[in-house]
């Protein structure tokens, strides 16, 4: 079984150059193996079509994971059906949106979800964001290239963006609905804040002078094993996964009041 799953990610022993690039907002898109492997070892249904988008249904069937860049603008749609407990939600990430952080979302969609309810914001002010509160609640990255905002124009529904840019434009933006649930928020929130760099194959760190590299050579050998890990922890959320249970109906608007509520 290892074995089935390590090919694939790299043939023989010769080093490899990488590297790590800060901050990760900045570091392009990444290999999608990050976000699908890990999904397909946690017991999620792969309906991808040969040369098609991508698709994941999770083991209960209620959230739906896709990645399209045949399309424009192209990146990843993210939706669960409503249930007794939950309302219908939607997210959207661009497709050069770096996958070690559409992965803090994905990986929380496949984990067990708290009972408590988390401040979203509390990852970025932990990591230094600046926050400001008009017009709309926005948290600002201390290099001013990436944001998290919670807006609501006119009469329209309130909803999530971020994003991140360079001296070139817009990186990659994300939307997510109102109705998205606080914890998948704050998992995003909190891969999108944590300062460690993510790694990049030489030829696919994106110019800009906004971000710093470091050179690493590897190993094809340590990219399997750290693809291996990846995959090993999506095994332990299928085993650790618990049976389904009915659960109560959050109050109507519980979860737009806490997600435009005050820093705690």
């Amino acid at each position: 079984m290892r074995k089935k799953q390590r090919h694939g990610w790299g043939t023989g022993d010769q080093a490899e150059q990488h590297y790590l690039v800060q901050p990760r907002t900045l570091a392009g898109g990444g290999d999608l193996r990050h976000i699908t492997e890990y999904l397909r070892a946690a017991g999620w249904t792969d309906k991808s079509q040969v040369g098609g988008p991508l698709v994941f249904a999770s083991p209960d069937t209620t959230v739906r994971v896709g990645y399209d860049p045949f399309v424009q603008p192209g990146g990843w749609t993210i939706s669960g059906r409503a249930t007794a407990a939950q309302d219908a939600w939607h997210a959207f990430l661009g497709q050069r949106t770096p996958v070690e952080i559409v992965a803090g979302l994905t990986d929380a969609l496949a984990g067990p979800r708290s009972a408590h309810a988390p401040n979203a914001w509390a990852p970025l002010v932990q990591q230094n964001w600046s926050v400001a509160r008009e017009p709309h609640f926005t948290a600002t990255s201390p290099n001013s290239d990436s944001w998290v905002q919670w807006r609501q124009e006119d009469d329209g529904p309130p909803y999530w963006w971020a994003g991140a840019q360079t001296e070139q434009g817009r990186s990659w933006s994300a939307n997510f609905t109102s109705t998205t649930p606080l914890h998948l928020v704050a998992a995003f929130t909190s891969a999108l804040a944590d300062p460690a760099p993510v790694m990049r194959p030489l030829g696919h760190v994106p110019p800009s002078n906004r971000i710093t590299t470091r050179s690493a050579s590897v190993l094809p050998s340590e990219l399997r094993d750290w693809q291996q890990n990846r995959i090993e922890a999506g095994l332990a959320v299928r085993v650790q996964r618990p049976r389904a249970t009915p659960g109560a109906r959050p109050p109507q608007g519980w979860d737009r009041a806490r997600s435009a509520g005050k820093l705690r």
